[in-house]
């Protein structure tokens, strides 16, 4: 009896073992698969806050806090579903849907760089719409919503394609992780940020000297933290449009650019072996990038030049 009860222990115990390393799995992929999705996330974050640019601080979090119920919804009630399907009976699509997003963030990414150029910038209203009542308010959420749902869309299925040899189960576990972390991530960074400000100037109010310069420096230093973190997503959503294109062209047949960026690697991780590896990694980046910024200038020439893609009417 004693006998049995301790094989049945050291069955419990074995089950208990891999259980954890099931956890340990999915919660690895789950990162690889979210560290891929770096440059949508980093786009998603320097977006949000303008949303809420001109609210009065007590609608700051409440706003933030709409859109981001709306994202995981839209993560897990929509887009989830959608590409488990696809994953499981046309896997093939998931090459050409990954480069219509990527596709989509070298648009965005090449669109902010010829508007920094040209100097036309898209006008914000004089008056922020969390000024001009509830149903401003949340015509506004519905449109960041809007917005979220395409950059969620790409975040999902980079995280799928780095799991797409997992077994079914596993993915979805895995991308629902991803969901809400992401999620979490992105409007926990926002919502930092926009309150930055604010706790800058309640640090201000103390009687201590290094409280008070702490206070006012982050007053100050936002502006500039949310400039650079634009500039970082223009940058991100080139870098990693550009290398969705760059592999999926490489994918559906057509090697010739991708491996010029490959012979470039191997000769740049030639000349310094210690860091072969980082100056590989550099030029494949800037390739990217380089190749997100002609093909989005491409389609900003397409959809902006051409009368095809003309919105206000020429005078």
């Amino acid at each position: 009896m004693a006998g049995g009860l301790v094989a049945l222990l050291d069955d419990i115990a074995a089950i208990a073992r891999i259980a954890a390393a099931s956890v340990d799995d999915v919660a690895a992929a789950a990162g690889r698969a979210g560290s891929k999705s770096l440059g949508v996330v980093i786009d998603d974050a320097a977006v949000t806050p303008r949303y809420v640019t001109g609210a009065q601080a007590a609608r700051e979090l409440p706003i933030i806090k709409k859109i981001a119920i709306g994202s995981i919804r839209n993560k897990l009630l929509f887009i989830l579903p959608a590409i488990m399907l696809l994953s499981q009976f046309v896997p093939w699509t998931l090459t050409p849907i990954l480069m219509l997003g990527g596709s989509y963030l070298c648009y965005e990414g090449a669109e902010k760089v010829y508007e920094l150029i040209s100097g036309h910038t898209k006008g914000d209203p004089d008056t922020p719409a969390v000024e001009q009542g509830p149903e401003a308010e949340d015509k506004m959420v519905r449109g960041a919503i809007t917005t979220d749902f395409i950059l969620s869309a790409e975040i999902m299925v980079i995280a799928l394609n780095e799991v797409a040899e997992e077994p079914f189960v596993s993915r979805a576990i895995i991308l629902v992780v991803v969901a809400i972390g992401i999620t979490a991530l992105v409007y926990g960074a926002v919502a930092l940020i926009i309150k930055m400000d604010d706790i800058g100037l309640r640090l201000a109010e103390n009687e201590s000297e290094f409280s008070t310069k702490l206070g006012l420096g982050l007053v100050k230093a936002m502006p500039i933290v949310l400039s650079v973190l634009s500039s970082v997503g223009i940058i991100a959503m080139l870098w990693v449009g550009g290398h969705i294109i760059l592999v999926g062209m490489d994918e559906l047949g057509f090697h010739l650019i991708y491996g010029w960026v490959h012979s470039a690697e191997e000769v740049v991780a030639g000349l310094i072996p210690a860091i072969g590896g980082v100056l590989s990694w550099l030029t494949n980046t800037l390739a990217s990038a380089v190749l997100g910024l002609i093909w989005g200038g491409i389609l900003v020439a397409v959809l902006h030049l051409l009368p095809i893609g003309r919105k206000d009417p020429v005078h």
